[in-house]
């Protein structure tokens, strides 16, 4: 039996994988030293403190780790005060799962990004637990804040659903044991051996129905 499903945030609900990355390198561009190129792939999926301490310590950014992620989590905002990146389907998508079964929100973004988000969607009464992977010990892939969310909404980990997009975000739900729906990012594709340890993959939320999870 599925007794809830949690979605994701990031590349799921919102197209902001970009403006992530983009923030990020106009911190390391200003304060720190040159962008590798794994360094993109390497930063998803962590937490604040995670991503922070990658920027400092392998970057460059001699800045304190608060500031950093300060810098870098006001540039988003401001992104959002303008125009919220909802991707296609996202809003309808959580209002026909909210119709069957309770959700959550396991998100590698800030608290304050989770929150304005959702409040500036709608959204915010549709989830019945939402959780940062900063409010954890580890960011994803680690299993973390997929286990908190489950331990929130009260039920086991095996009998909840995530829906994700990314490599990491795919491995950390796997790892806490859920069943994994995966709405793979077009820009940041997971990759292809971890892809297939996902139950079902969908090329949209329009696809992620009441009967297709219901299923699993």
């Amino acid at each position: 039996m599925i007794r809830a499903v949690v979605f994701d945030l990031d590349g799921v609900l919102v197209d902001s994988e970009r403006l992530w990355d983009q923030a990020r390198r106009d911190v390391v561009a200003e304060h720190g030293d040159a962008w590798p190129d794994e360094a993109t792939a390497a930063m998803q999926g962590m937490n604040s403190p995670e991503w922070a301490g990658y920027l400092h310590d392998e970057l460059g950014v001699r800045l304190p780790t608060a500031q950093i992620i300060d810098l870098v989590v006001d540039d988003l905002l401001a992104h959002y005060r303008e125009h919220l990146p909802l991707l296609p389907g996202a809003v309808d998508a959580v209002h026909r799962m909210a119709t069957r079964w309770p959700l959550g929100l396991a998100s590698s973004s800030n608290r304050v990004v989770i929150d304005t988000v959702l409040r500036a969607a709608g959204l915010t009464a549709g989830f019945a637990a939402t959780l940062s992977s900063e409010e954890v010990p580890r960011g994803k892939p680690a299993p973390d804040v997929y286990l908190e969310i489950a331990r929130r909404l009260q039920q086991h980990p095996r009998d909840c659903v995530a829906v994700e997009d990314s490599t990491n975000g795919i491995r950390s739900a796997v790892a806490a044991g859920l069943r994994v729906i995966a709405v793979p990012n077009h820009e940041y594709p997971p990759h292809e051996e971890v892809l297939e340890q996902a139950l079902v993959v969908l090329d949209n939320l329009d696809e992620l129905s009441v009967e297709v999870v219901a299923a699993l």
